[in-house]
């Protein structure tokens, strides 16, 4: 099944020459010219002076005018990074340098190689990283050919920093780092530089760190974008890791307070993450402590510039700069955070002591890691042929797998093409862009078990042609079950993230897997399909099933370019004028997975491109969230102008918010908006007129409710209720625009959104079951209180209407099952006289309205909630009110909940005190059942 050819090779990154150039560089190709690879060489001359160094090259303070590390009282520019690594690649034979990708505002993220002058010559470089990449495929690297490659070659070791933008000293800490490998002149140099090819990424986020946020300028976390790779920074990352894949893999951070983690990691571990790794994750750990320095191992004496271990930081979820870099590549892969209340100094001092000892450990180590880097894949290979899981497993000394993986066997998963099939193609680009083989099925087959996703199972399905089949069979059977898997088999329940990711349920395509040996007829997929397949008559059509996210993007992306385009309302095809499909319409949609059909004259009902206001009034927060998951779906990736809206546009009612045809509300802290009793009364006034009222999650659905727009009103969430980022089985009307092109039943994904009761007034779109065809996967524990409740509903207002969703489809913008329903709400086609409903707020809406407002306890994410013992309560309230007197507290069914409100919607790993209290509590001994963040 493997493909015969060595992996692809990118187009050469040119050698970093200043700042005013660094934008004409972007493109990662093979670096130019140069001699054979001298991969077996002596090793280099060095000095017993470990202070010895190249007065050539030139020091951090030379180009900045200060230190880096000790001395050091500010941190350094984007403009400085960019010179600095300039400087170094002019003046050193051990680096070059180039541009890994843009950012949104258009800086560029460089990155450096470093190594001995033989190792960086271009020949040599793509030489090792070739060798390297043959490791992770045993079915074309023989064992012999592995450890000739383990003895010679180098490892590739990373150094990444700054992914959130405002957490900066690792990225000053990697010049320094940089520094020492180009300038020095010791053993200890030497033996990192023979040993090892570092690959120095200094800022992952630079419009992050212009404006010391954490999240990018769409308002996007990039730790949580790895797998999904929505975001360019993300995506020209993962693109340059293919290119040089590492065995070991830093991720810089800072965190609050004075303190430094660095692994052992706290659990859940995800299964798939094989053992070598983890190994070498721990024995790094034991190195960094060896060479941390300052006060050494946190205690109670000893609080402030010293390290800790296994709290706090997981690998669980596939977003973040350790899991994937180590499910995904094989590598150790390694979250180091510092606390930023320390002193710049002390910030970058030790972030580089970390960054050192850990490549001294990898450099002693390379002929082990690579010895044990091969075998990751010949175990993934032997395990994908048995259709074998990884157990479950835990670091921590004190926890105990609470939840084992279930005896299932998966040798196959099978993408089935009858619906959701440019989603399901996009899928299928998001697999093959790391490295997973995919098999287009020539000829129908029949699986004698499968197991349908959504908990159930199915015998003698037949697997239509034009599936796609993904055996576990290959190198990257790791990577397929941790992004493809209906559960990720949490084995501890403690979250500072989600709790399910399964791609297929994102996307809500009809996906199946099996145990089952099979071997359909199919052939390797080299490229998205998509576009014409035929050739329509001059006055005819190409029509396309507008039943995706990828479809979504592909009609708003005509639309905006003027090409006319109606919709049946019935099957929800849609159809283009013939004469109107160019080569670069065609381009468009082979690139987005979308399938052109000839067809006969153009017939239905006339899309119209929306005029979206996206409201950015009192409760919104504009640089994070669901406002720029918007800005970026509906601005960037559909092309649509968005045109800001603020509370005193609408209280005015001016022309900002009367001019629009829809007006899209994010979630926010806010349950009216700020809007008055006239502000309200002009919101009804505009959705009667025949416009569109777009709600999301906590703030988009109370406003409506607010302002008379709804009968749905909020459940109270039980005492034991956990729904941490999970998806469910929702069924569909069908009949509502909304849902045209959805399925009768689809999935949806849940992060402790607000349980809204079924409107009387309107239709319930999407309904979670009462009967026993709810299902649940991840970490749920209540969510039987979501039989019946609506997830989506649409309430007529006039000629217009109030869309209103209880979840965020627009979460992260990897919810494709999500976007889609919101462009066909978007979309919404006019009521017909009959259909509207008389302007006004009747009796249930008022009711709703007048309802006590549901306190928003978790903002824009979710509440701190840890479960203990009913019995270790008061020891627990004692210690949580050392940190907050806001606590909530409950007690059921023998255990305790402490319910921390989280207005800001911070995650643990951002939150001021959470990470703190939960230390505290370990070090107490209070057993703790689950902890949410």
């Amino acid at each position: 099944m493997a493909p015969s050819m060595r992996p692809f090779r990118m187009a050469p990154a040119r050698r970093l020459a200043s700042a005013a150039t660094i934008t004409l560089l972007l493109g990662m190709t093979p670096l130019l010219g140069g001699t054979p690879a001298a991969s077996a060489a002596q090793p280099s001359r060095c000095s017993d002076d470990p202070t010895a160094r190249l007065n050539t090259v030139p020091t951090p303070e030379n180009v900045l005018g200060f230190p880096l590390g000790a001395g050091q009282e500010r941190v350094v520019t984007n403009d400085e990074v960019r010179t600095y690594l300039g400087a170094v690649d002019r003046a050193s034979n051990r680096v070059v340098t180039g541009v890994m990708t843009t950012s949104v505002l258009g800086q560029p993220l460089p990155y450096a190689v470093v190594s001995n002058e033989r190792h960086v010559r271009p020949a040599a470089l793509r030489e090792i990283a070739d060798d390297v990449r043959d490791l992770r495929d045993p079915r074309r690297t023989s064992a012999r050919t592995a450890a000739r490659t383990a003895k010679d070659s180098p490892a590739i070791v990373w150094v990444t920093a700054n992914v959130h933008g405002g957490e900066k000293s690792g990225a000053d800490a990697a010049l320094k780092t940089l520094y020492e490998l180009a300038a020095g002149l010791s053993c200890a140099v030497a033996q990192r530089n023979d040993n090892l090819v570092t690959i120095i990424v200094p800022t992952q986020n630079p419009d992050g760190r212009d404006a010391t946020r954490r999240q990018n300028e769409f308002g996007f976390d990039l730790n949580r974008d790895w797998f999904a790779r929505t975001q360019q920074e993300t995506d020209g990352k993962l693109e340059l890791l293919r290119r040089y894949p590492p065995q070991v893999f830093v991720d810089a951070h800072e965190m609050g307070g004075r303190q430094y983690f660095f692994p052992p990691n706290a659990d859940p571990i995800h299964h798939e993450i094989a053992g070598e790794a983890v190994d070498w994750i721990n024995r790094i750990g034991a190195a960094n402590k060896a060479g941390f320095g300052f006060n050494g191992a946190c205690d109670e004496t000893v609080t402030t510039e010293c390290y800790f271990n296994y709290d706090t930081y997981d690998m669980f979820f596939m977003g973040y700069g350790d899991t994937v870099p180590t499910t995904g590549f094989g590598a150790a892969g390694m979250t180091y955070e510092k606390g930023s209340a320390s002193a710049v100094a002390d910030r970058v001092q030790q972030q580089f002591h970390t960054q050192w000892s850990t490549l001294g450990w990898a450099a002693a180590n390379k002929r082990e890691v690579l010895d044990g880097y091969f075998d990751i894949w010949t175990d993934a290979l032997a395990q994908g042929r048995a259709g074998t899981l990884e157990p479950n497993e835990v670091v921590q000394p004190t926890n105990e797998v609470q939840f084992p993986v279930p005896n299932v066997s998966i040798r196959s998963y099978f993408l089935l093409p009858d619906r959701q099939l440019a989603d399901v193609r996009q899928l299928v680009e998001r697999l093959r862009r790391m490295d997973v083989e995919v098999y287009e099925v020539q000829k129908a087959t029949r699986v004698p078990t499968a197991r349908v996703f959504g908990g159930r199972s199915a015998t003698n399905v037949t697997v239509p042609k034009g599936a796609y089949w993904i055996p576990m069979d290959q190198p990257q059977k790791h990577w397929i079950q941790a992004i493809l898997g209906e559960d990720p088999y949490v084995p501890f329940p403690y979250f500072y993230d989600v709790s399910s990711w399964s791609n297929p349920l994102l996307m809500g395509i009809n996906t199946i897997y099996t145990g089952d040996t099979v071997r359909p007829r199919a052939e390797l997929v080299r490229k998205v399909s998509g576009g014409r397949t035929g050739v329509a008559w001059p006055w005819g059509s190409y029509t396309y099933p507008l039943d995706s996210a990828a479809a979504a993007e592909f009609t708003f992306t005509l639309l905006g370019r003027g090409v006319p385009l109606v919709r049946d309302l019935t099957t929800s095809t849609v159809a283009i004028p013939a004469g109107t499909v160019s080569r670069t319409v065609d381009g468009l949609a082979e690139s987005l997975g979308v399938t052109l059909t000839p067809g006969g004259r153009p017939a239905g009902t006339r899309l119209d491109l929306p005029d979206v206001g996206l409201f950015q009034g009192t409760g919104i927060s504009t640089t994070s969230g669901s406002h720029g998951e918007a800005r970026y779906v509906l601005g960037k990736r559909w092309g649509l102008d968005l045109k800001p809206v603020t509370t005193a546009d609408i209280n005015d009612n001016t022309e900002a918010f009367t001019g629009r045809t829809v007006l899209l509300v994010p979630d926010g802290s806010s349950a009216t908006g700020g809007l008055t009793a006239a502000g309200q009364a002009n919101l009804r006034d505009w959705i009667g007129e025949g416009h569109t009222y777009l709600g999301l999650r906590n703030e988009g659905t109370r406003v409506a409710r607010a302002a008379g727009l709804t009968s749905t009103t909020e459940k109270t969430k039980p005492a034991d209720y956990l729904v941490i980022g999970s998806h469910l089985r929702v069924d569909v009307d069908q009949d509502s625009p909304v849902a045209l092109g959805r399925p009768a039943e689809d999935f949806e994904f849940n992060n402790s959104d607000p349980i809204l009761t079924a409107s009387t007034t309107g239709t319930n779109v999407l309904t979670y079951p009462t009967d026993d065809t709810f299902w649940a996967n991840g970490y749920t524990v209540g969510a039987d209180t979501l039989k019946g409740t609506a997830a989506v509903v649409d309430e007529p207002t006039g000629a217009g209407r109030a869309v209103l969703f209880a979840f965020n489809p627009l979460f992260r913008a990897y919810n494709e099952n999500g976007l889609h329903l919101v462009a066909n709400a978007l979309l919404y086609p006019p009521n017909p006289p009959s259909a509207r409903r008389t302007p006004g707020t009747d009796a249930a809406r008022a009711s709703a309205a007048a309802a006590p407002v549901t306190p928003d306890l978790g903002g824009g994410w979710r509440p701190i909630t840890i479960q203990v013992a009913a019995g270790d309560l008061p020891r627990t309230r004692a210690i949580v009110e050392r940190f907050t007197t806001d606590a909530q507290t409950s007690e059921k069914n023998g255990s305790a909940y402490v319910v921390i409100p989280n207005p800001q919607g911070l995650q643990v790993d951002e939150h001021p005190f959470a990470r703190d209290l939960v230390r505290a509590l370990n070090a107490a001994k209070v057993p703790l059942r689950s902890v949410v963040g």
